[in-house]
């Protein structure tokens, strides 16, 4: 039986550099082997996969589950960034087998893409009526300082059914989750639940009153209300950072499509380049296991290094990982997808004097820290020319 080499350089630190510097950590990862350990931000051990096809295997193992109830004894949940177990709190993101496949079929068949495709026009509408809106001040705007944050935020709203009058709460409690004080982080989530509660309000016709139909009967409405946070946050949390590296290539590379790039070709692009999340969230194996040739312990933490894959030189085989693979793959993927689509099409077709009002080689990204991506600090941009 192997021992996985250990990682010699922190992967989860928190770092800023240029926008077209990649991290330094997922090279030296990926040089060490398709299984690294490396130091976990709430101590002991993580197993991070680098190779895609044992990438592939990892997210479809039927012992690597989501519960953090198989968490590490000691881990502390705020630390590492983990959700309530699934006894405690059901979701998506926490369940596994046939519990999560139950609930995954109440939210897939809203989350298609002929359903999301329906919003498109809308979307649409909602990212002209923004931009427009900054353009007015006719100077320079930061548009990392809150458009690529207000923006996804808004159409997650309008799709759900909670009330645009509540974007500012929207906004405001997603900015409140990444407070280092427990008491802003409980202001936060008691915002989302108004938000849900809104949304499946009398006389709304969003998403959130045809997944209240949709969802098991045993899930309350407490519960409901969590699921439709797990939908505004994670609707924020990934696409605002990929829609600052997004506009920043628009305005800086693909000005007027000259090299034959659609739309679409872009959006993925930058989505293989600057992956939503560098790692999958947190997985734990559930029993002893062995992968390539290594062996896990029960409770040994695992994640998939989703930027180290997707940036491999010569990498070729199989579509690449920005939204997941396996049973827990993005539901939202799809809605990301037509948002950063509009962005660019409404920027070409209505600014297309749009520029950076500084050289790009100044741009520069932080990373967060943790699992968490990571994001351009600002992205001052001239609407007007």
């Amino acid at each position: 039986m192997l021992n996985a080499p250990h990682a010699g350089i922190d992967p989860f630190a928190v770092t800023v550099r240029g926008v077209g510097a990649p991290h330094p950590a997922h090279a030296a990862l990926r040089a060490l082997g398709p299984i690294v350990c490396a130091d976990a931000p709430a101590g002991g051990p993580v197993w991070i996969i680098t190779d895609y096809a044992l990438a592939r295997e990892v997210l479809t193992h039927p012992r690597i589950v989501k519960d953090p109830a198989y968490a590490p004894a000691g881990w502390d949940p705020r630390i590492a960034g983990l959700e309530p177990t699934a006894a405690a709190q059901p979701s998506l993101t926490t369940l596994d087998g046939v519990a999560h496949e139950r609930l995954r079929r109440a939210h897939a068949p809203l989350f298609t893409a002929r359903r999301m495709q329906d919003y498109s026009e809308r979307i649409t509408v909602i990212a002209r009526g923004l931009l427009t809106g900054l353009a007015a001040t006719d100077g320079t705007v930061d548009l990392m300082a809150d458009f690529t944050t207000r923006f996804p935020l808004t159409v997650v709203c309008d799709v759900l059914g909670v009330p645009l009058d509540r974007v500012d709460q929207a906004v405001a409690a997603c900015r409140g989750m990444h407070s280092n004080r427990p008491e802003d982080v409980e202001a936060a989530m008691a915002a989302f639940a108004e938000l849900a509660a809104a949304a499946l309000g009398d006389g709304q016709d969003g998403l959130a009153v045809e997944l209240r139909d949709q969802v098991p009967d045993e899930i309350t409405e407490t519960q409901l209300h969590y699921l439709l946070f797990t939908l505004i946050y994670a609707g924020q949390l990934t696409t605002d950072p990929a829609l600052g590296f997004l506009l920043a290539h628009v305005l800086d590379v693909d000005r007027a499509v000259a090299e034959g790039t659609t739309v679409d070709e872009s959006v993925r692009e930058m989505l293989r380049l600057h992956s939503p999340a560098p790692f999958t969230l947190w997985r734990f194996t559930s029993a002893d296991i062995e992968l390539a040739g290594v062996r896990l312990p029960a409770r040994s933490p695992v994640l998939v290094d989703i930027q180290g894959i997707n940036t491999a030189p010569g990498r070729s085989i199989g579509p690449d990982l920005a939204f997941g693979a396996g049973p827990h793959y993005c539901t939202g993927a799809q809605l990301a997808q037509l948002e950063l689509g509009a962005i660019v099409e409404v920027l070409r077709t209505d600014f297309p004097d749009a520029r950076l009002t500084v050289p790009s080689a100044e741009l520069r990204q932080i990373d967060i820290g943790g699992i968490q991506g990571s994001r351009l600090t600002a992205l001052p941009v001239a609407l007007r020319g």
